[in-house]
């Protein structure tokens, strides 16, 4: 229900007449916003009366009634009541719009506008994903936000006792020892920072072989892979308080630059492979840079330019003076030492009371279907669990994979010729709604007809079967699911237009054509409005399906409810 009240509330209906009148300027704001530098009457009055109040500029005054609704938005959207929610966002924004400021020129309304877009977009998005059946897997917290801040003493013999261990311990990064890696020394030996490290190395073992393989080819060390284990302890969907995103923790904009696109269907920096190939390169581009590790690492934490301020700033190229000196990031000084602490740990985990079993390498396949395709229907075709395509597939972002002729989709190794001949059996254009269901003891046709929401006419034709004989345990039917009820793809969403948005970016995170946005949101012109709100189908708008004329009810006309379902499912399933 909830769901349902929030798709509602924040999606605005897919009725093209349900339209809303929207309230241009709210009753409690001003007719015309008062020039800058000039208060409000109100404010004015306050003053005359002996009050020491300070007069507030007209963009000040409208900062803040635009603030007061955007909070009260905020607040019923966590309170469940999504209309007034949707209300109150709507008039923060048109008061903005409508207040005859230009926002590019104030930074403090460019960024308030920015801020409400970019929260109310989310808020929808998360409405439509709810709604529908291609909800995004849930992000886990990123490792390196877990790592506690260090508050108990060192044990002084310690460091005496690791700097003899580097010494007989392969190694291809520098490694230091001093007293804040040893911090992290002791927290990773603690019940919690212990728990990271187990975690990282029993997933570490799916990625390893890969991941150092990768490194090989780019020309760097080896101990790089720590930096993965720290960023992220090997969790592809990993997602860190500053939403940076995947094993090697790639913001967006970042991933960008090394070719990790993020559209609707899919979020490259979840995918370990590229994210992988796109870090070493990214490490590559740094260390050329600095010719340091140290500083390297940390430019990849927060930067290139602060690091480069900093060193600007003292005259030290110099990771641990720049430290001693408290020009980095509070963030970036504990990146590096964190880094360190867990390389140290994991080159020799049970000297640190550590064990973990490593998980056994994915092996897999690769299979271009060249269209769009439901991961159910992979499934079922090779007789395997969704979960296990989730885990070799970590960048979908749909049950569905997008439908560029180049994706690759990952299947266990050793499936592929049976993927190519099952799939063989559906056409293309039903990759997306219609299934594969093996046949257990004591099922019957009619109970799968419900199941599956279709009619057992439907199921029979599809099979060549007859539909009152009993079904052979172990046989494997194909499913005619009508589209319309298993497939959300080119489902109605309402994008709103955000900073550096053009309609080329907006379909390609949607894989729709720029022409079909223009035609389905009336644009003459490529010119987009920050704030508008567009009309798109992830996928493309479904084709109508014709109905058939209503006839009247008479002597020798069928009637029944089974009969008629059974002639729609025909129509839908064929």
């Amino acid at each position: 229900m909830a769901a349902s009240l929030l798709g509602m509330a924040l999606l605005g209906g897919c009725e093209p007449g349900a339209k809303k009148r929207v309230e241009v300027r709210p009753p409690d704001l001003p007719a015309a916003a008062p020039p800058p530098g000039e208060p409000p009457a109100g404010d004015r009055a306050g003053q005359a009366s002996g009050l020491v109040v300070p007069p507030k500029t007209g963009a000040e005054y409208l900062i803040e009634k635009v603030e007061q609704a955007f909070r009260s938005g905020q607040e019923n959207y966590k309170a469940g009541h999504m209309e007034k929610a949707r209300r109150e966002f709507d008039r923060a924004v048109d008061m903005l719009l409508a207040s005859g400021y230009a926002l590019d020129a104030d930074p403090r309304l460019e960024e308030l506008f920015d801020r409400i877009v970019d929260t109310v977009h989310s808020y929808e998005l998360a409405a439509f994903r709810e709604g529908d059946g291609f909800n995004e897997p849930a992000a886990e917290p990123a490792a390196i936000d877990e790592v506690a801040e260090i508050t108990f003493p060192v044990d002084p013999s310690l460091k005496a006792r690791m700097e003899r261990q580097i010494r007989s311990l392969p190694h291809d990064l520098p490694l230091t020892v001093n007293v804040t890696v040893l911090h992290y020394v002791n927290f990773f030996q603690t019940s919690r920072g212990r728990a990271i490290v187990e975690n990282g190395l029993r997933r570490g073992g799916r990625y390893r072989e890969m991941i150092l393989q990768v490194l090989r080819e780019e020309g760097l060390p080896q101990d790089l892979i720590y930096l993965a284990q720290a960023e992220s302890a090997f969790q592809p969907r990993a997602l860190s308080r500053a939403r940076a995103v995947g094993i090697w923790q790639f913001m967006n904009y970042t991933g960008r630059e090394y070719g990790l696109r993020r559209t609707w269907w899919v979020d490259d920096r979840q995918d370990p492979e590229k994210a992988t190939r796109a870090a070493a390169r990214h490490l590559r581009d740094l260390y050329e840079i600095y010719e340091d590790w140290y500083l390297a690492m940390a430019a990849y934490n927060s930067g290139a330019g602060n690091v480069s301020r900093a060193i600007e700033r003292t005259g030290h190229a110099d990771f641990w003076e720049l430290h001693k000196r408290n020009v980095l990031p509070r963030e970036t000084r504990n990146y590096v030492p964190i880094i360190l602490a867990l390389t140290l740990i994991a080159k020799e985990a049970e000297r640190y009371g550590i064990r973990a079993e490593p998980e056994p390498a994915l092996r897999y396949d690769r299979v271009r279907p060249g269209r769009a395709i439901d991961l159910r229907l992979v499934a079922e075709s090779i007789d395997v669990g969704v979960d296990a395509l989730k885990a070799l597939n970590p960048q979908l972002l749909r049950m569905v994979t997008p439908g560029d002729a180049e994706f690759d989709l990952r299947i266990p190794g050793g499936t592929t010729q049976r993927f190519l001949a099952e799939i063989a059996l559906i056409p293309p254009e039903k990759w997306v709604s219609w299934r594969r269901h093996r046949v257990e003891e004591g099922e019957i046709l009619s109970a799968l007809a419900r199941r599956y929401k279709i009619t057992t006419h439907a199921i029979a034709e599809a099979n060549g079967l007859d539909a009152r004989a009993p079904l052979e345990v172990g046989l494997k039917l194909i499913i005619p699911a009508a589209a319309r009820q298993q497939n959300e793809q080119g489902k109605l969403l309402r994008y709103r237009v955000r900073r550096g948005d053009s309609l080329a970016t907006i379909a390609e995170q949607f894989d729709v054509s720029v022409g079909e946005l223009m035609r389905w949101n009336g644009l003459r012109s490529d010119r987009l409005a920050r704030g508008v709100r567009l009309k798109v189908y992830p996928g493309g708008k479904p084709e109508a399906v014709p109905t058939a004329p209503k006839t009247k009810k008479g002597k020798g006309t069928k009637s029944s409810a089974t009969e008629t379902s059974d002639n729609q499912g025909a129509k839908a399933g064929g």
